[in-house]
């Protein structure tokens, strides 16, 4: 498995890997449509602390995370995906995505990660709160967090400094 920063990859597999998940598998109310960023990783993601990772096994897309830089030293954990067929802590695509958010977030001086969440992703939140976050209420979130209509959950990982 690797793990590498977007670069012009297939933007159709990153969609299709995402939406598969997000529709077919845990049947949230969203769409390719709903979500633009997925069409301009570049300029919605590739900026300042932010960034765009992609987990491949071989030649096959497995897995995506991206960290939004939304200013003042805070961004936010966005598209953390990754194919049924490769989740869990054997395959450590989840942990070796994580593990590369936060070193480069680490590393870029930012301050705290955010993310938002659906209900549903029950091992996604015992996930998140295994790798530091913590759960906060919803006025925590900074305003510049994007967050869909559909999250109920929010998290914090503070870095220490």
């Amino acid at each position: 498995m690797r793990i590498e920063p977007y670069r012009g990859h297939d933007a159709d597999a990153i969609v299709e890997l995402i939406t598969t998940i997000q529709i077919r598998e845990f049947g949230v109310a969203t769409s390719a449509d709903k979500q633009p960023d997925l069409r301009g990783i570049p300029a919605f993601y590739q900026h300042g602390a932010g960034d765009f990772w992609l987990a491949f096994e071989g030649d096959e897309l497995v897995g995506t995370i991206a960290l939004l830089d939304v200013g003042d030293g805070d961004c936010a954990l966005r598209k953390m995906f990754v194919k049924k067929e490769f989740r869990g802590r054997e395959r450590g695509v989840a942990a070796a995505l994580m593990r590369t958010l936060l070193d480069r977030a680490g590393e870029r001086g930012v301050r705290a990660v955010y993310l938002g969440t659906v209900d549903v992703y029950h091992a996604a939140h015992r996930f998140y709160e295994k790798h530091g976050f913590v759960e906060v209420a919803r006025a925590e979130v900074p305003d510049a967090v994007p967050l869909m209509d559909v999250d109920v959950k929010y998290y914090r990982y503070r870095f220490g400094r």
